[in-house]
């Protein structure tokens, strides 16, 4: 594995990682829609289907969850835009690992093409 393989590689697996924590912690406890949590959280579940792909470095999944990650770029781009404080800020936050995420994996498919 050259090193920008594997440096694609790891970026996209931590950002995905990153990105799982973040929808978990926003959700649970740092700005849920209800106090004490929301069954919004569950949206981080559906992250872990590509997760085991990404850290095995199956190149399928790294094709398909190029397009699967646009889900949570679109909820980040919603929540940052039409929430206020920590939640909007939240939302940009996951927009941003949306987009090194989605990067990542474009790289790795390029380059292990």
């Amino acid at each position: 594995m050259t090193p920008a393989v594997r440096l694609a590689s790891n970026s996209a697996a931590a950002s995905l990682v990153a990105l799982i924590f973040l929808c978990l912690a926003w959700e649970l406890w740092l700005a849920p829609i209800r106090p004490g949590g929301s069954l919004l959280a569950l949206k981080a579940l559906p992250l872990l289907i590509p997760l085991f792909g990404v850290l095995r470095g199956k190149r399928y999944t790294f094709q398909w969850s190029s397009m699967f990650i646009l889900l949570y770029f679109t909820e980040g781009v919603v929540r940052g835009w039409g929430d206020a404080g920590l939640s909007r800020q939240l939302g940009l936050a996951e927009v941003a690992l949306s987009l090194v995420f989605f990067s990542a994996v474009v790289a790795y498919s390029r380059l292990t093409r």
